[in-house]
């Protein structure tokens, strides 16, 4: 399976390493179209260094994101319920190398304790995630913990709508068995494109397997899955390689299947316990090429959801969420049964460190504050706006009819259920605000939905 030619990716960053700034007004203007770019276009964009060519890029991106996804922002939080892992990759603190981490796999009474502080948050949709280990992070105890999330509620009777999961590449008769659980996204980061580079820093366990890593999203999608979510940790290798790699993989995916990535995610290598790569490499990535590369990739696939984490600080966050990032987590603990610690120092036994600590509610006001909508929707998902059918929906840039709706609602419910009332007046007065705005056959649906909520009534959606 020819996913990645390497020889390409070189010959094409060789041939744009100076472009002029005609060819980049040339491709930023068939980028406005919303259409998404090829590898070569994205070569060129991503060599930019001209600040005038860098503002068009800019501008560009902050369109398409409000074009296609207005003012709303996806919040979900991760949960990590095992960090038992037999790789020994040499940027992660999960690495079996790391002696010093304390190992935990979370009880069923722990995991329903962790998703109630989520919920306490006010959130509905989490991330799950695992370490690698056969016995200790099984796919069976992971698909148990998923049934007790869903399972469990909080003294508001709120609960969990939607989990996407991160967990190992599965084989076919694993996702055979995985596809009838109730999962959103399935996600596995390649973290590194670059085979060489994965070799270096991938050196026990089956993560050594660079192809059959890179080759899991074909597998999940040929058996059954609708979405699927990929990923580079920036920093391993030159991002600019990365970011032909992501492309290469979402349009390799997209040929064979019909349906790219639903999502992107794009961590930047953070500092890990005991993981020599962590602490920094010649291909660490700067502010300003991070900004780049984000822009570049809303660009070149404009209805991809792109995901950033807690690994950035606040004031890139709310940066980055201008020119091309749609889903961010908030709250977020990186080590299993953090969030019953109350966000006290972080513990023993984290993936990475985190740059953004802040709370949810912290997070959720500073976005509402900065014109942004916190959403915590989960509709499409539970409606089958999936796949195939999601991408019917979202390339014509129709999407939005059901997403600015129900971002609001399920914000309603956010300010009803965990505001006080000072916050309350406030929000309450955007909401409507946001609400008058919306075309009029979607403000008379989302008015008497709104009024349905403010009657007690939860979970309404588009």
């Amino acid at each position: 399976m020819n996913i990645i030619n390497n020889e390409h990716i070189y010959s094409l960053l060789e041939r744009s390493a100076k472009p002029d700034s005609m060819q980049i007004d040339e491709i930023v203007a068939e980028a406005r179209l919303g259409k998404g770019l090829s590898l070569e276009q994205v070569a060129a964009l991503i060599n930019v260094t001209s600040p005038t060519d860098l503002e068009a890029i800019y501008e560009t991106a902050s369109y398409l994101k409000n074009s296609i996804y207005g003012k709303r922002v996806v919040l979900f939080a991760p949960l990590y319920v095992s960090n038992y892992c037999t790789n020994n990759c040499l940027y992660c603190g999960f690495r079996i190398g790391n002696h010093d981490i304390q190992r935990v796999a979370l009880t069923t009474e722990q995991i329903q304790q962790e998703v109630i502080e989520i919920l306490n948050q006010g959130h509905k949709r989490i991330l799950m995630l695992m370490g690698e280990h056969p016995k200790k992070s099984s796919l069976s105890h992971f698909i148990d913990a998923i049934e007790t999330a869903y399972a469990t509620r909080n003294s508001k009777g709120s609960n969990i709508r939607r989990i996407n999961v991160e967990i190992e590449p599965l084989t076919n008769e694993e996702f055979q068995t995985i596809k009838d659980v109730p999962i959103g996204t399935y996600t596995v980061f390649q973290e590194t494109y670059h085979k060489p580079t994965y070799e270096k820093v991938h050196l026990a366990g089956k993560k050594m397997d660079y192809n059959w890593r890179l080759e899991v999203m074909h597998r999940a999608l040929a058996n059954g899955l609708h979405d699927v979510g990929i990923g580079a940790l920036f920093g391993l290798y030159d991002y600019r390689y990365e970011v032909l790699g992501l492309l290469s993989h979402a349009i390799s995916l997209e040929n064979e299947f019909g349906v790219g990535p639903h999502t992107i995610s794009i961590p930047r290598l953070q500092y890990a316990q005991n993981a020599p790569y962590s602490e920094g490499t010649k291909y660490m990535v700067s502010d300003a090429d991070f900004k780049k590369l984000v822009a570049v990739l809303r660009l070149a696939v404009p209805y991809t959801g792109m995901i950033l984490s807690t690994r950035e600080s606040a004031t890139m966050r709310m940066d980055l969420l201008n020119i091309g990032i749609s889903q961010i987590s908030s709250g977020s603990r990186t080590n299993p049964g953090g969030y019953k610690q109350a966000f006290t120092e972080q513990a023993d036994g984290s993936q990475f460190s985190m740059n953004d600590g802040r709370s949810s509610g912290e997070v959720i006001g500073s976005l509402i504050d900065s014109g942004f909508i916190p959403s915590f929707c989960t509709s499409c998902y539970r409606v089958g706006r999936v796949g195939a059918k999601f991408m019917q929906i979202a390339k014509p840039g129709d999407i939005k009819t059901f997403c600015q709706p129900n971002a609001l609602l399920t914000l309603k419910e956010y300010v009803d259920d965990y505001c006080n009332e000072d916050l309350q007046h406030k929000y309450n007065a955007m909401l409507q605000n946001e609400l008058e705005a919306l075309p009029a056959q979607e403000q008379k649906i989302a008015t008497k939905l709104f009024d349905r909520i403010k009657a007690g009534e939860r979970d309404l959606y588009l």
